[in-house]
């Protein structure tokens, strides 16, 4: 019973504080400096581990300090067929021909544009987080007792915390939204549950040991208006409502999200599709037009890539979004990896192994930019207003910009692909006079 009491003492001791420091000044929008002291310390410690490597390292070797190349590890030209082999001048097939087809194969076999997106970013220098480098080598006695000192503190002092406050966020989620939902539709309704998703983003936040700066606060989408910003992580949801509220857009799920969805609809008007019918564009369109059509309620906030790319590129942008009509509100949000990897790649983690990672990471930093309103254009179309939006948020959070459908992390290729590229060697050949 002694040793009840006293866990029971210890438990309540440690949630009046996360309460008293971190989840009541969360909620009313606060710091007390906390965040900000953890932050520099966190930097000093990475600065001085990255000098310890480098002055460890006396003849840095390629495994050691891999430095990412930014546009791959092979010089490609951006030149098409006609213009790589239109020097051969031959009127029939030659076997040399091939070897615009090899060159490309092996370029694709070694690094290609695409799988490359779907795996976390190499770091420059280790972080102390042994899972986001696999270059680190045995440096220093120093440097591994501070690893240790670090892992000890991760796992034993942030991760309890960073749980406690999830659990206090989600909760405090579900029941402010239900009770909120209970109310007749008004805009005191509208009012209560803007406070209770912002107060709960924050907290969740917090969880994460999020820093983020927000910049050009005077573009923030607007009532009415769609948000489309580049997908790195669930959490980029979170990051956004930290700062605004948003009306979701998404698919049913079951378990514990389902559950938050049913409670967060009730207050707010989500926009949530059950798996039936999001395969059905047009009712999709539909009900979004719709909303949008209501000058009152919340900006959709909308992910176009479909699928999480790993925080250095942009890629193609499902026209669906551009369909709709109204103002589109771009947003950029490019994480700082060196703090802890943000990028979920689904195929390979579950959300729970996930977040797990991600609760004993370092911190979650990141840069969020409200881009200008951008509308359609007379004579465009969906395609390329998604192409104009997708090139404007890749310039802004210096992202490279692919034009490949994110589907590729699970799907093949299509056949249509290689029959664009067999179709124009066949016109080549028929414009030299080699067939008929």
């Amino acid at each position: 019973e002694d040793l009840w009491w006293v866990a029971a003492r210890v438990g309540a001791a440690w949630l009046t504080l996360v309460l008293a420091l971190i989840v009541l000044p969360s909620a009313l929008g606060v710091s007390l400096g906390i965040s900000e002291a953890y932050m520099w310390v966190l930097v000093k410690t990475l600065e001085w581990a990255t000098r310890r490597i480098e002055k460890g390292v006396k003849k840095p070797q390629p495994r050691m300090l891999k430095t990412p190349a930014a546009n791959g590890i092979i010089e490609r030209d951006k030149t098409p067929m006609e213009k790589e082999i239109e020097h051969l001048h031959r009127v029939d097939f030659e076997f040399s021909d091939i070897f615009y087809f090899c060159r490309k194969g092996f370029e694709a076999i070694v690094e290609d544009e695409v799988t490359q997106r779907f795996s976390s970013e190499e770091l420059v220098s280790w972080n102390l987080l042994t899972r986001t480098n696999v270059n680190f080598h045995y440096i220093s006695l120093r440097l591994t007792v501070v690893w240790v000192i670090g892992v000890i503190v991760r796992y034993c002092f942030l991760l309890p915390l960073r749980f406690t406050l999830a659990a206090i966020g989600i909760s405090s989620m579900i029941v402010g939204t239900t009770i909120v939902g209970q109310l007749p539709n008004s805009s005191v309704k509208n009012y209560l549950s803007e406070v209770v998703h912002l107060t709960c983003s924050r907290i969740l936040v917090r969880a994460l040991s999020g820093t983020i700066h927000y910049h050009n606060k005077e573009n923030k989408p607007q009532k009415g208006g769609i948000c489309v910003a580049n997908h790195t992580s669930p959490i980029d949801a979170i990051i956004l409502t930290n700062d605004g509220c948003y009306a979701m857009v998404g698919q049913v799920h079951g378990g514990l999200m389902g559950v938050i969805q049913r409670a967060t609809v009730k207050a707010c008007p989500h926009v949530w599709f059950e798996r039936s019918e999001i395969k059905d564009r047009h009712l999709v369109t539909k009900r979004l037009r719709e909303h949008v059509a209501d000058k009152s309620k919340l900006p959709i906030l909308i992910f176009p890539e479909g699928t999480c790319i790993n925080n250095t590129s942009v890629m193609m942008f499902k026209k669906g979004s551009f369909e709709i009509g109204g103002t589109i509100y771009p947003v950029a949000i490019k994480y700082d990896p060196q703090f802890g990897d943000a990028f979920w790649n689904s195929s390979k983690y579950n959300i729970v192994s996930y977040l797990l990672r991600i609760m004993t990471s370092w911190a979650i930093v990141c840069n969020v930019w409200y881009m200008p309103p951008m509308v359609r254009e007379e004579g465009e179309d969906a395609v390329q207003f998604a192409n104009r939006v997708r090139s404007a948020i890749a310039r802004q959070g210096g992202l490279t910009e692919l034009p490949w459908d994110g589907g590729l992390k699970r799907a093949k290729v299509k056949d249509t692909f290689k029959e664009e590229q067999q179709k124009n060697y066949s016109k080549m050949l028929v414009r030299n006079g080699s067939i008929g």
